[in-house]
């Protein structure tokens, strides 16, 4: 895969306070530049150990310095270990052989006879003389149009299929306008028996589909991609095959910037299609084939492994650690303590107005509110649509703004395309209705994202305050998964709950008692809070459940009262741990000198140098493993290697480690599931 650098970005250091307790262990307001969504914006504003020092560094040079690998359901992590396969070259015949075949094609052909209940069955329908005349097309070559015509659909699908199947699959046959059969021989046989193509399709051992096994509903396949995020994957895959990418499933999605391994499933198809994808495919790759009985499925996963390498490292002046003592005592916290499971500064976009500051007004109603904040001219929105902004806010000439958009701003080109055919009222303004009607152009997946981010924003919030408040232990109110209820059927009428629920694992959760508490079977990392939803249970704890009222009757709105009349709008809500603990910790230091040196080995660089060494060709010893080698240069890194639960951001468990601000990172990659 190509090596594409991208602009350094640093990542702040923030000072912790020394020795206080998690509950003051707020960030500061640092000095952020105010056209970015900072982190105290959206609810991110403690540690959990901020007496230990962190470090400055510099994330995601290179595309290699962030990688990540879906963890199945059985716990394997998932890697790419093969390219697929090569199709053998079938033997070119010699002239004198493809003659003498068609030769003997023809003899046979002059001495073929119909199997006689089949040719009763031809009689049957088209007569003796036609029967007759669809012998001779198929011994001489020649065609005929049938005499009679055949009204019912099903009736002619039958003919086509009979007279495939009693003429060896040679005969190609026609409906015309009128319903008669027009009738010719193929000039190459173009249906193949079935088992003479399984027999195609075996390997030296005799295995069919090259080595993969029996053909079954779904295949199974890795996908390693750099570059592109899932959905991007998807789109260009199926484009390719021709296929809808509704047949295209996976377990999680995974973020565009970064080198990532996950498994998709597609239904119905022959390996050796997606197979070939691999001489076409840019910044992606194919392979680990397998034919399986079951699709996959949204939350079909246990988690990521993250291997992270963090360039430019240097120590805060101020602390007395070296960078060893630092990375022994952070990743020990990191391990025993965890992290809080914040929603990442990329969860709030990278504009200058939150995505959550949209999703309040789509809650709201306030359907112009959203469409300008959309709109908007901001500081950090892509340059290229500045002008269409700008047309937009002094003019409201929908059409001509839409002539400056790019099409990348896909949620204001659905905005601006509504609109452009729209009549304003007699105030020279859009109705409210037409503001409804662009906003839900905007495709379900990305408007259904703002109001996500609201809810996620509240989460954040009320996780800092139970920390701040109650600190680091299970409290007589705090909820947990109820693991019994979700064991159980869920039968409900509630149409509006199915609908939000269809995407997502049904989850039931209860408040702890007092018993619960003095029995020790809970820790803090049981501990979970909802997103605001109208099939949530809220903490059964006055002083926290106050928070959440308190938090949204400032934008108008109620924690016990989320359904909306719009069904994309109407959230279920879910629950989320308050504190994750990254699994398979390690650090590794690495010493190098060049800005563009690679600290980190891909899965695909492992897989083709390994091979190369295995069959005696030239290769790199350096990309054998993970890690390369140390080159003692002046320059220093820290490359991380943790796995994490589903939906939890990798970027936080950095925050904890290095101490780090990360609200100029908006554009920060996503790394949760």
């Amino acid at each position: 895969m190509s090596e594409i650098s991208e602009t350094k970005r640093t990542i702040e250091e923030t000072e912790a306070p020394v020795q206080q307790d998690v509950k003051k262990a707020k960030v500061e307001s640092t000095p952020v530049d105010a056209t970015n969504v900072t982190e105290p914006d959206v609810g991110i504003t403690h540690f959990l150990s901020p007496e230990l020092p962190g470090f400055k560094g510099q994330i995601k040079q290179r595309y290699t310095d962030f990688m990540v690998n879906e963890i199945d359901k059985n716990n394997n992590v998932v890697h790419l270990t093969d390219k697929g396969f090569k199709v053998p070259k079938k033997p070119q015949p010699s002239r004198d052989e493809i003659r003498a075949k068609k030769e003997e094609e023809a003899e046979k052909r002059k001495e073929f006879v119909v199997e006689p209940k089949l040719r009763k069955e031809i009689v049957e329908i088209f007569g003796e003389a036609d029967a007759a005349k669809i012998e001779e097309v198929y011994r001489h070559a020649t065609k005929m149009e049938s005499e009679k015509s055949f009204e019912d659909k099903s009736v002619r699908t039958s003919i086509h299929q009979l007279l495939r199947k009693a003429f060896n699959n040679e005969l190609e046959s026609v409906t015309t306008d009128t319903n008669t059969f027009k009738i010719a021989r193929s000039t190459q046989n173009s249906r193949v028996n079935k088992k003479d193509l399984i027999e195609q399709t075996k390997d030296a051992n005799g295995v069919e589909n090259w080595g993969y096994g029996p053909s079954k509903e779904f295949l199974h396949f890795t996908l390693m991609k750099e570059n592109k995020d899932t959905m991007d994957a998807v789109n260009i895959i199926c484009k390719l095959l021709r296929m809808p990418t509704r047949v295209m499933r996976y377990a999680g999605t995974k973020d565009r910037r970064g080198v990532t391994c996950q498994r998709m499933c597609i239904s119905k198809l022959g390996v050796d299609r997606i197979n070939a994808l691999n001489r076409t495919l840019k910044g992606m790759i194919v392979g680990n084939f397998s034919y399986e009985d079951n699709s996959l499925n949204l939350g079909d996963l246990k988690g990521n492994e993250f291997v992270i390498a963090i360039r430019d490292v240097v120590m805060n002046p101020k602390s007395a650690l070296s960078l060893e003592e630092t990375l022994e005592n952070g990743c020990k916290s990191l391990t025993d303590n965890g992290f809080i499971n914040y929603y990442g500064m990329q969860r709030f976009g990278t504009f200058s107005i939150s995505t959550h500051t949209v999703g309040k007004e789509l809650l709201a109603g306030n359907w112009e509110n959203a469409a300008e904040l959309i709109l908007s001219d901001q500081e950090n929105v892509l340059p290229k649509s500045k002008e269409a902004r700008q047309i937009w806010a002094e003019t409201k000439d929908a059409s001509l703004a839409l002539k400056k958009m790019p099409r990348q701003n896909i949620a204001e080109n659905a905005i601006l395309f509504f609109l452009s055919n729209q009549r304003k009222e007699e105030d020279g303004k859009y109705s409210a209705n037409s503001y409804y009607s662009a906003i839900m152009k905007i495709p379900r997946n990305l408007r259904t994202m703002y109001v996500h981010a609201y809810q996620s924003y509240v989460w954040n919030t009320v996780a800092s305050k139970r920390i701040e408040l109650f600190g680091l232990t299970p409290i007589v109110g705090d909820l947990v998964i109820d693991n019994e209820a979700n064991n159980k059927k869920v039968e409900d009428d509630d149409e509006d709950l199915k609908e939000d629920l269809r995407e997502a694992e049904f989850i039931r959760a209860k408040a702890l008692t007092q018993e619960d508490i003095d029995s020790g079977k809970y820790s803090m990392e049981d501990i979970v809070l909802p997103t605001p939803g109208f099939d949530v249970l809220y903490p059964n704890n006055e002083e926290l459940k106050n928070i959440y009222v308190d938090l949204m009757k400032k934008d108008n709105m109620d924690p016990f009262d989320m359904r909306r009349k719009v069904r994309d709008f109407s959230m279920a809500g879910s629950y989320r741990q308050i504190i994750q603990k990254p699994k398979e910790l390690e650090y590794k230091v690495i010493h190098y000198s060049e800005p563009t040196q690679q600290l980190v080995n891909t899965d695909l660089e492992i897989l083709n140098n390994t091979r190369a060494m295995e069959s005696g060709q030239k290769y790199m010893k350096a990309k054998l493993e993970r890690y390369a080698p140390d080159k003692c240069g002046d320059k220093t890194a820290v490359v991380l290697k943790f796995q994490l639960g589903t939906s939890a951001y990798a970027t936080m468990a950095l925050r904890e480690l290095m101490k780090l601000e990360t609200s100029r990172r908006g554009d920060m990659c996503d790394v949760k599931v």
